[in-house]
């Protein structure tokens, strides 16, 4: 992109500079410390010039926005056209308590819904069961049955906002309850819009909230791709989820390294069941951390970006340009908040979210100032959507494309992040792959040294947290925390003694018994799932028939 002669002139200007101007600075003002790191520990420059850039081919590398290979964007108007999602991540106690949130936000200017739902919900318990006890509703929504559903959306008319749900191993469940549960409203699946998260590779990766062996597993995800492809057209079928990757202590290059990577393993599975790539890949989404490091996280946007859309074109061969787009939701980092001074985490979400906003998300979560301390009070998840709508409406950084786009720095980290991505990718392909990779701990071992090494520099002051160990406080905490419905959990009870009292339960056990029989076989399993939702049978229900025929994970004892 640049010219060879010109090139080399810079290089003279560089030396020049260096034993003049430089030096003389350095010698007046030294530079505050002998080394300079992103978030990831990689080394800064001091200053990037065209020559960091300069195999840079505008029209392979960058492109326009909306054009192959995406660097710039999937959409050639982005932000002018239309802002991105509003989607602030709710869920608490019982799903009285969730639905008021969800209206309340929606009032508030959100655009979008998503869904957390509580630990016995994630791990396919009922809230009654004896693995869940003390777990209710303390880090998201209780879901137990078609009943749940229907009251945490009573109100809420699903044709007309589009809903993402963030669990894994029981996706396939929530998401029958959930498709059932429009259909209680007169609604038909394909007027539906939303994601599940339904990335179970991250879960043994990472977040750990698996049930079944990951095969099977792998084939209930199959079953979501294709009977979505078929019946619910509008809806993503995975969102693979970084974003856990990071909150576990990976790196930019590790995150994106290891999301793509799964991303990559569905698309395998999808076409060895027989499908067709271009029926499904335009469904399939994403989801990333924004990390507290301004431009690696932006360039960490753009390189996945050009990445994902190579690869689907050159390696998978998708013919429609629709199946080369990363369409992908953005959280900030929880792991960034800090408990200390919880009041300055509004500052850290900001400059998240506006990584995020230039990196060019198609939708975001900020998280609260609280979340250090507990889920979400109604004034801080307040705080935390205004964010999102001064960024959108006062900041003007929505107001062109990839602004940033050309800094030699941005480009340059683009560059590096892309080529890490693609050492990972070969060493994961040396070990056999996702499964076997993981299998043998190679992605747990990466982020276990990442972390470390994270905490290390913590420790030794190398790297300063506000707050942590700069610039602390001993005060009181002064905030208000959330406070759920004392009552909620009883309630919650009483709802699922009441719908197995009332329920057809020889309907009840008849679906479930066709559904072992699925299970067994090779057919997909969505429908017979729907059909068990459909009668009331409760989620611990239909995971305890999946888990006598498919068996419950352990993770290898080399852990």
């Amino acid at each position: 992109m640049y010219d060879r002669q010109k090139l080399d002139k810079l290089r003279q200007s560089l030396e020049k500079w260096e034993k003049t101007a430089l030096q003389k600075a350095l010698a007046d003002f030294p530079e505050r410390q002998e080394e300079f790191i992103t978030a990831s520990s990689e080394p800064v420059d001091r200053l990037y010039t065209p020559r960091d850039v300069a195999d840079v081919d505008y029209e392979r590398d960058l492109g326009l926005p909306g054009e192959y290979p995406f660097t710039r964007g999937i959409h050639p108007t982005l932000h002018r056209g239309k802002l991105w999602t509003m989607r602030m991540f709710a869920g608490f106690g019982a799903a009285e308590e969730t639905n008021a949130r969800f209206k309340y936000l929606l009032e508030q200017g959100q655009t979008g819904l998503s869904t957390a739902f509580d630990l016995p919900t994630l791990m396919g318990y009922d809230s009654d069961a004896p693995e869940a006890l003390g777990e209710f509703g303390k880090c998201g929504v209780a879901i137990s049955s078609l009943k749940d559903m229907e009251v945490l959306f009573a109100g809420i008319p699903l044709d007309k906002v589009s809903t993402s749900m963030t669990i894994n191993s029981p996706a396939a469940v929530i998401w029958a309850m959930y498709i059932a549960a429009a259909e209680k409203q007169g609604l038909r699946p394909d007027q539906l819009r939303g994601t599940i998260q339904n990335d179970i590779l991250k879960e043994y990766i990472a977040q750990k909230e698996y049930i079944f062996p990951p095969e099977p597993s792998m084939r209930l995800v199959v079953d979501t791709i294709e009977f979505g492809s078929t019946d619910v057209p509008q809806w993503n079928t995975i969102s693979i989820s970084g974003y856990h990757i990071r909150e576990a202590g990976a790196t930019a290059a590790q995150e994106l390294a290891f999301t793509l990577s799964d991303g990559m393993e569905y698309i395998r599975w999808a076409l060895q069941r027989g499908l067709d790539i271009d029926d499904f890949a335009p469904r399939l989404s994403y989801f990333f951390n924004a990390h507290n490091d301004f431009f690696e996280e932006i360039a960490k946007y753009r390189a996945a970006r050009r990445i994902w859309g190579r690869e689907m074109k050159e390696t998978f061969g998708a013919k429609n340009p629709r199946s080369w787009l990363m369409r992908f939701h953005t959280q900030t980092a929880g792991v960034s908040l800090t408990a200390q001074q919880p009041q300055i985490n509004v500052v850290r979400v900001a400059i998240q979210a506006l990584a995020a906003v230039l990196g060019g998300t198609q939708s975001l979560h900020t998280n609260s100032l609280d979340e250090a301390l507990a889920l979400p009070s109604q004034e801080a998840a307040t705080i935390a959507l205004r964010t999102q709508q001064i960024i959108a409406e006062e900041s003007g950084v929505a107001n062109t494309i990839d602004p940033l786009g050309g800094s030699f720095f941005v480009e340059a980290q683009t560059d590096r992040i892309e080529k890490q991505a693609y050492d990972y990718f070969r060493r994961i392909e040396n070990l056999g792959g996702v499964l076997p990779a993981i299998q043998k701990g190679f992605f747990q071992s990466e982020i276990s040294d990442a972390a470390y090494r994270y905490q290390r520099e913590i420790d030794a002051g190398m790297r300063k947290i506000v707050g942590v160990n700069a610039y602390t406080e001993d005060k009181p905490l002064t905030i208000p925390l959330l406070e759920m419905d004392p009552q909620g959990y009883e309630r919650q009870v009483s709802r699922l003694a009441e719908i197995r009292q009332s329920r057809d339960n020889a309907r009840v056990g008849q679906s479930l018994d066709r559904l072992k029989i699925t299970c067994q076989g090779t057919e997909n399993t969505m429908p017979y799932i729907l059909d068990a939702v459909r009668a009331y049978a409760t989620l611990g229900e239909i995971i305890n028939v999946m888990r006598g025929v498919f068996g419950k994970y352990e993770e290898p004892t080399w852990i």
